[in-house]
């Protein structure tokens, strides 16, 4: 494997860093709301957010399943996989952990809840995002740089 040298593997993983994120959501809705929103939203919308962020989760991880290839962020890559949900992202995992976020935060209702999400983004896009890429192109070289240049990072 040729990874370069300014390849970071991290000591937290994006789980932890989802439960950090849902418990600040939750105690920013309780002790600092902000503001209550007064827009009348359908009641399902929270929850199709949230089970359309499972479904880009479990779309992501059935595809490395089937690819038998690593899961976890910078294990063991030995495929790459470029099918189904990741010929529309190439972080569909992480965009689903949003998606989950995002319809909690509409479900709490206050824009205080909505503060750690792009918090969230910000940790997963600098601190997993940019060192997985340059993790895989390391290991994929070309193959992993035209895939770059055909499918975004997020959508």
């Amino acid at each position: 494997m040729n990874v370069p040298a300014e390849f970071k593997k991290p000591r937290i993983y994006p789980p932890v860093w989802l439960v950090i994120a849902l418990v600040s959501m939750f105690a920013f809705d309780r002790w600092l709301p902000l503001m209550e929103s007064d827009v009348s939203l359908p009641r399902l919308l929270p929850w199709v957010v949230m089970a359309c962020g499972l479904a880009v989760v479990l779309s992501a991880w059935l595809g490395f399943r089937r690819a038998k290839t690593g899961i976890v962020p910078f294990s063991e890559s030995t495929a790459l996989v470029t099918s189904g949900i990741y010929r529309v992202t190439r972080n569909p995992m992480y965009l689903g952990m949003v998606l989950v976020l995002a319809g909690i935060a509409l479900k709490l209702g206050s824009l205080g809840a909505w503060i750690p999400i792009p918090l969230f983004v910000l940790i997963i896009q600098h601190r997993f995002i940019r060192n997985e890429e340059i993790f895989l192109a390391g290991i994929y070289g070309d193959e992993y740089r035209d895939f770059m240049t055909r499918v975004r990072r997020w959508i």
